[in-house]
């Protein structure tokens, strides 16, 4: 282990954790991103489950589904800026135990408000993990080529978590009672909370000044007020109602006058002259427009799979298991990709897949076609993933090491708000783009026509209640308009794929490599030789240049 390794490694108070390996610690903070990204999508396969024994509201149960993501994404920046102050490792292992507490909560609820309570205190445990573990990777691993390494096998875990939990819920639910999804969460909490006591070091950044409370909290209810209004405009809400547009106004004010009193603080709670690096604000937005097309076209595709082509949950589940294996590889090539293409060409070429992918997919009809969709898959999941791993490794590599939790914690909610955005907007497309052709079908009257134009499923429910010729043609003319509405939102989302290329040119064109807080060496004179090598001395690796934006 290097010398600069060791000292990055070396805990800041007493002797814990001191010299271990880092890929150790990477194997730590990835089992607790592997936990956080099963919650986030074991409960879906549970809803009905829940629902029949639980006999929670609509209203309730909408909480217990949404309140994690909610909660989670709106204490990013609050626990990312807390880990910098009192010690990453400590909101880390209070974020472990908070998880496990949680777990069983959930599990033994008998009502839907302990259930909602369960899941936000999980979401605040989640919100105590994730940032720590980014930050605590850029700790660990201050070469840059080994970080790159790191975080693609990290973005390869979170996909595998976001993958199994569906199937991980489905196969738990098939021989347990609901509960049992949170359960599972208990025995890995038990195991990671001593080994991270004892393996992952301690880090800190700067801690001059006061901590700005009253920024965290302002921080904390703007993206409160701003995910819940996205996702209620995400779930077709109108957005002139008072409990979408109220949450929106105030989580944007609260946000407009968080940043304005940040950038006021002669110590502020986050760093916004990152922002002003090229690098940084533009792997921002290149993870925010990766997640938009992500999860919206996820979402979208798994409706396909369903309600057009008929495919049972565990069929739709493995159809979609190609993307994320391809994420998977993507992640696990993401370094040597980087080194070989820089971060500028990564992440275009990223965007370009990705789009080339979408385009592709527009030739899905109504009939299954199992290439197309294998092969569209595929290059979703390697292009997307190959996108957010450059971004994030810049985004990472640009923030000082003393602001990784702040920077990981803008990371983590540039991720968030582009998941509720994407869900929010394409869902916007693809209701406008579905609902006109519902409202001239013949022998369907205009309320009925109108109950089908909000979604495939409830047009084939209003189908089912006519019957006859009335109901075979709604119910074609309602699969007929999705796969057009499919189609619209396949094209709008490879535009702004495209518009994420361009954004990723202002990225640097080289990868740098020198050592943290080196000179940057002095460019030779054309002609000019270098130096001689005193006997058996090396040669230095060539350096890539400053991480500023390339001519």
């Amino acid at each position: 282990m290097s010398g600069t390794t060791t000292a990055a490694v070396r805990p800041s108070r007493g002797a814990t954790g001191a010299g271990t390996n880092r890929w150790i610690v990477l194997v730590v903070l990835c089992v607790s991103l592997l936990l956080v990204g099963l919650d986030a999508t074991v409960l879906h396969v549970a809803v009905p489950a829940v629902t029949e024994d639980l006999r929670p509201s609509a209203v309730e149960l909408l909480w217990i589904v949404d309140i994690y993501p909610l909660v989670c994404a709106a204490l990013l920046i609050l626990f990312g800026t807390l880990g910098d102050r009192v010690g990453r490792r400590r909101v880390l292992l209070l974020g472990y135990a908070l998880f496990g507490l949680a777990s069983a909560l959930a599990a033994l609820a008998h009502n839907g408000e302990t259930l909602i309570l369960a899941r936000a205190l999980l979401g605040v445990g989640g919100a105590m993990i994730m940032p720590a573990t980014l930050s605590i990777l850029r700790q660990v691993f201050p070469d840059r080529r080994e970080r790159a390494l790191a975080i693609g096998i990290w973005s390869a875990v979170a996909a595998v978590g976001a993958a199994v939990g569906p199937l991980l819920g489905g196969f738990l639910l098939e021989h347990f009672w609901w509960g049992s999804v949170f359960l599972v969460n208990i025995p890995l909490m038990l195991v990671s909370l001593p080994i991270g006591r004892m393996l992952l070091p301690e880090s800190r950044g700067e801690r001059d000044g006061p901590w700005d409370i009253v920024g965290a909290l302002m921080a904390a209810g703007g993206l409160f007020g701003v995910v819940l209004g996205v996702k209620r405009l995400g779930g077709g809400e109108d957005m002139t109602g008072p409990l979408t547009l109220v949450p929106l106004l105030v989580g944007a004010a609260l946000l407009f006058l968080f940043v304005r009193r940040q950038s006021r603080r002669a110590h502020p709670l986050v760093d916004l002259s990152m922002f002003r690096r090229p690098a940084f604000s533009t792997s921002v937005g290149c993870i925010v427009l990766a997640m938009l097309a992500l999860v919206g076209l996820e979402l979208i595709a798994a409706q396909y799979l369903q309600l057009v082509l008929g495919l049972s949950p565990l069929q739709t589940g493995l159809r979609l298991l190609p993307l994320t294996v391809a994420a998977m590889a993507a992640g696990l090539a993401g370094a040597r990709v980087l080194r070989a293409l820089g971060p500028r060409r990564m992440v275009c070429a990223g965007f370009v897949l990705t789009a080339v992918a979408v385009v592709l997919l527009t030739a899905m009809g109504g009939h299954d076609n199992t290439p197309l969709l294998l092969s569209g898959f595929v290059l979703l999941g390697f292009g997307l993933e190959t996108t957010l791993f450059g971004a994030y490794e810049s985004m990472l590599s640009e923030a000082p090491a003393d602001r990784a939790g702040g920077a990981a914690a803008i990371g983590e909610t540039s991720y968030q708000l582009g998941a509720g955005i994407g869900i929010a907007l394409l869902g916007s497309v693809m209701n406008a783009a579905y609902a006109p052709a519902l409202k001239s079908v013949p022998g369907v009257s205009a309320s009925a026509s109108s109950a089908a134009g909000r979604s495939l499923g409830e047009a084939y429910e209003v189908a089912a209640r006519l019957g006859g010729p009335a109901g075979a043609a709604l119910r074609h003319a309602a699969r007929d308009s999705f796969v057009h509405g499919l189609h619209v939102t396949l094209l709008v989302s490879a535009g702004l794929l495209l518009l994420g290329a361009l954004m990723a040119l202002r990225l640097p064109k080289v990868m740098n490599c020198a050592p943290e807080g080196a000179p940057a060496p002095e460019p030779r004179q054309a002609g000019e030789r270098p130096a001689p090598l005193a006997k058996g001395e090396l040669p230095a690796p060539r350096a890539a240049g400053k991480p500023t934006v390339s001519a």
